[in-house]
């Protein structure tokens, strides 16, 4: 297995405004600073999420809000949205994603049609996430993406603001090693962290391969080395963490950390965390 601390050197995990009761706990956990993105899930508010940003800076974790562009229904509506995260001292850092309806609510179709608007500069954000794509995206080819990453990340730049690119979940190491060292290729350099998911059900983890595109059992338990010791057993990111970190070559790959995903549930991730 490889070491602690390089799987969780500046670790990032993600929760929701459902977890807020949590936070407290969590801050004890993971120790000050820590980043915590606040997904943007549609059940959830914008308020819901500002208080759970808030939150976490009472308690002294470092929040990444989500900004899920195709949600947002007009300039005016950005703007309140991160004014409001910077009056509660949330918006130093934020992350920039397009969003999953396929008809924008209002004028952004895109992380980068917010980040080109300013307003995160406006309102002293200094870092912000981008969102990265190791097995490419099922609606957007691959050359788009590459075209939008290269774009957003020098749109960033331009502003003056520090961006970091956050993985979505791949179950096969190779792969994203293979990814990152294309993004290397393209002559993006900023620092990337590797999502993967949290312990969980194997049946809720197989449920969402599925969603993701891996269809069988067999086929997870190649790409992402889960112990799949039946459909009550739980599974956890070891083996994958231990596969990536071992094939990280820092010339050839660069800045990468751990971003997790709590599908899980926050505890148990918490509790995987302890146990790392």
């Amino acid at each position: 297995m490889i070491g602690h601390d390089a799987v969780l050197a500046d670790l990032s995990l993600e929760i929701s405004a459902a977890d807020l009761p949590q936070v407290q706990s969590a801050a004890a956990r993971l120790g000050g600073g820590a980043r915590v993105h606040v997904t943007a899930l549609t059940t959830e508010t914008h308020a819901d999420r500002v208080a759970t940003a808030s939150e976490l800076v009472t308690h002294g974790l470092t929040p990444v809000p989500h900004l899920a562009a195709r949600r947002i229904a007009s300039a005016e509506a950005l703007e309140s949205m991160v004014r409001d995260l910077a009056h509660a001292a949330a918006a130093e850092s934020v992350f920039v994603i397009g969003g999953d309806p396929r008809t924008p609510a209002g004028t952004f179709d895109s992380a980068l049609s917010v980040i080109e608007t300013g307003v995160l500069a406006r309102h002293g954000v200094r870092e912000a996430g981008i969102g990265g794509y190791p097995e490419g995206h099922p609606d957007i080819p691959d050359d788009v993406l590459w075209d939008a990453l290269a774009r957003k990340a020098a749109a960033l730049a331009d502003q003056g603001i520090a961006g970091s690119i956050t993985t979505q979940v791949s179950f096969d190491a190779p792969a994203v090693l293979a990814w990152i060292a294309r993004v290397r290729e393209h002559g993006i350099m900023l620092p990337i962290r590797v999502g993967v998911p949290g312990p969980m059900g194997v049946a809720r983890l197989l449920a969402f391969a599925r969603r993701m595109g891996i269809a069988s059992t067999a086929g997870l338990a190649r790409k992402y080395g889960a112990q799949l010791g039946g459909m009550l057993g739980t599974a956890g990111p070891d083996d994958f963490l231990d596969a990536l970190f071992g094939g990280l070559d820092t010339g050839v790959h660069g800045e990468a950390s751990t971003h997790l995903y709590t599908f899980g549930g926050l505890g148990a991730t918490l509790d995987w965390i302890g146990a790392r």
